[in-house]
């Protein structure tokens, strides 16, 4: 199995289109690191500005604490700018925004 950089995660985030959002699981397992959940949020904090880091939730479509400057607020404001649907509980609906990249298309 090769090794993971942060570089790694930040192509695949850098993929994911506004209006849509990806788990930080199914980044570990689109680098075909399926357990790499953890590393991926630690990829995330030492991002790029520019990198749309904001489009990255939990399994459960929670948002992050750790969110730069302000937690969940800011979180969730990027979000909504971009359409993002959230449930009654304060979570994204992943059933109506989660990413599929092309399949055809290499990750």
């Amino acid at each position: 199995m090769t090794s993971l950089t942060f570089h790694d995660v930040w192509r695949i985030v850098s993929r994911i289109p506004a209006g849509r959002v990806a788990t930080y699981g199914q980044i570990a397992f689109l680098l075909g690191h399926p357990r790499a959940a953890r590393f991926v949020g630690f990829a995330l904090h030492a991002a790029p500005s520019a990198l749309p880091c904001h489009r990255v939730v939990s399994s459960s479509g929670r948002l992050s604490d750790a969110f730069e400057p302000f937690g969940r607020a800011t979180h969730r404001q990027l979000l909504e700018m971009e359409g993002v649907p959230f449930s009654d509980s304060g979570s994204v609906n992943l059933s109506v925004c989660l990413w599929h990249p092309d399949d055809t298309q290499e990750v």
